[in-house]
Parts: C-alpha cells; sequence; structure tokens
C-alpha cells in the first residue's frame, strides 16, 4: 500500500523540501508537510497554487509526473483580457511555443470560480478586465500553462492546479493536506 499526500500549495511556496536559493528563507514544503519518506509527484511553480501530489512509492511517481503516461491535469486560470473564441480554439488545438508544439488541450471559459483568498492578491486594473478559463492539458512543460495563455494573447494573472487525474484539491485549504492510501 503506497502513501499519498495531497496537498493545496500556497502561493510562494517552493514544491521542495529544502530552499537552495540565496536567501534560505523562501517557505517549502517541510513548513507544511513532516511526513518522512514522501517526495512531490511532480511540481509546481513557486507562483502557481494549488494539489501538489506528494507519494512514497516511485512508481506511482513516475506515473502521475511523466508525460508519457498522459494523466490529465486542468488548471483554473485568471487570465488578463476577455478570452475570445478564437483564442480557446487555440488553445485546444495546441499552441507553438519556442519549445515546440503542445499537445491539444481542453480549454473553456468559466465562471469566477469560488476560491480561497490569494495572498498577496492579484493586482486589479480597472482599465483591464480579466476573465477565467478551465484548461486541461496531458504534458507537463516548465510553465506550460502560463506560456499557452501568453502565446494566444491573454497573459494568466493566477493559476490553480485543481486536479491531477482522478484527485482534487476541493476541500482543502491553502496549505492544508490529506493522505489516502492507494
Amino acid at each position: 500500500m503506497s502513501r499519498l499526500i495531497l496537498f493545496n500549495k500556497p502561493f510562494g511556496v517552493l514544491s521542495q523540501f529544502t530552499d537552495r536559493g540565496s536567501d534560505g528563507v523562501r517557505e517549502t514544503l517541510s513548513d507544511y508537510i513532516q511526513v518522512p519518506g514522501v517526495y512531490p509527484a511532480g511540481r509546481l511553480d513557486r507562483d502557481s497554487e494549488g494539489l501538489l501530489l506528494l507519494t512514497d512509492d516511485g512508481r506511482l511517481q513516475a506515473r502521475i509526473a511523466d508525460p508519457r503516461h498522459k494523466m490529465p491535469k486542468s488548471y483554473l486560470v485568471q487570465v488578463e483580457g476577455e478570452i475570445d473564441d478564437a483564442a480557446l480554439d487555440r488553445l485546444c488545438k495546441g499552441v507553438m511555443l519556442k519549445d515546440g508544439m503542445t499537445k491539444p488541450a481542453k480549454a473553456e471559459r468559466i465562471d469566477h470560480p469560488q476560491l480561497w483568498q490569494r495572498d498577496p492578491p492579484v493586482r486589479f486594473r480597472k482599465s483591464v478586465p480579466d476573465c477565467w478559463i478551465k484548461l486541461t492539458i496531458s504534458e507537463g512543460r516548465n510553465r506550460q500553462v502560463r506560456r499557452m495563455t501568453a502565446a494566444v494573447g491573454f497573459p494568466t494573472l493566477r493559476l490553480v492546479r485543481w486536479s491531477i487525474g482522478d484527485w482534487t484539491v476541493e476541500g482543502l485549504a491553502p496549505g492544508e493536506w490529506r493522505e489516502i492510501r492507494v
């Protein structure tokens, strides 16, 4: 039986247990999780929030993190501007990035989701509207979602990973986690 931890990673927290930065004072997973022998299955950027999975099982970790397994990852994304159908269509078909074409994604405009407050809050500009999309991808390139939305003309303001496969962050406040057996 493997351990699997579902963690709602807050904004500003590194997806690792130690800080190798120059100041060594950034928050890490060790500030929230004191479970020996578990490691992140994939990464979530410091400026992104939401579901991060940790496990003590190397095969499970590879199945979750390796793009060859095509485990879908869904994100709630606040973008700058009112995204149009043409941009959503481009996201669905795949977007050319500097490191090549992305795989097709699922992209849809959604109503403002009921999420926790982010600390610090996203900047607000009266003259520039924003909206939310749900984007589901099956690969995990570095900062991929942010690069995809920027490539179609709608930069990401806030990025929350909601689910990986069947696992979701639902019911977990930022910094909270729960363990399940798989």
